[in-house]
């Protein structure tokens, strides 16, 4: 039996992907005025497709297969940004062990230790971080350049905001980075040609 979170397999990196943040924003204007009125709601998370080069018939049935067993929506997979598996800062290479510094932190920023110190841009923007592991791991966007410092402490700014408190001393991920996702669609297909050259594209959207 399957059991979820499953790892794409790691024989192919995609061709190409698109990945976006989807937000839940509500917008009013007055007709009279044409003043805007704008809330943020809480929803928001990750979407991605991704299409894969084209496989012949042996690697490109074992990826079908893993396709197949998420069981449309129902199962999950770990995934991330293919471009930032490594950070832009020197998290890259020279990470330290950094965690959660401190409980009941919310919004948009992330208090954190743990890392080397005294660094001068240990993650930078458009750096990811996931938090935690397993199921309930979730992936973040560092939005600004973040040193540490003398102790090794750093704050992070983030997207999208925590939709959790992690606990202190939670640790943090910061080279090949994943959140948790699923299948957008029920429905699971694939191509193949005359050479049996298959083709291979997939959207999912971040499990909440």
């Amino acid at each position: 039996m399957t059991t979820y979170p499953v790892t794409i397999p790691s024989t192919f990196a995609p061709s190409a992907t698109t990945f976006r943040i989807k937000r839940i924003v509500g917008s009013s204007e007055s007709i009279f005025t044409g003043q805007q009125q704008v809330y943020q709601y809480s929803g928001e998370w990750w979407e991605c497709e991704v299409t894969m080069p084209p496989m012949r018939l042996d690697a490109a049935r074992a990826f079908v297969a893993f396709l197949v067993s998420l069981r449309g929506q129902y199962g999950s997979m770990y995934l991330g940004d293919w471009d930032a598996r490594t950070p832009l800062g020197t998290a890259s290479s020279s990470a330290g062990t950094p965690l959660v510094n401190g409980a009941d932190q919310t919004g948009n920023t992330l208090v954190c230790d743990g890392a080397p110190a005294s660094q001068t841009g240990y993650l930078k923007a458009g750096d990811y971080i996931q938090i935690g592991s397993g199921s309930s791991q979730k992936l973040h966007m560092v939005t600004a350049d973040s040193n540490s410092d003398g102790s090794g402490n750093f704050t992070l700014s983030i997207e999208p905001a925590l939709r959790t408190s992690p606990a202190n001393d939670t640790a943090l991920t910061v080279s090949n980075t994943k959140g948790v996702f699923r299948l957008i669609s029920n429905e699971t297909s694939w191509q193949t040609n005359a050479v049996s050259l298959y083709g291979i594209t997939f959207a999912v959207r971040e499990v909440l």
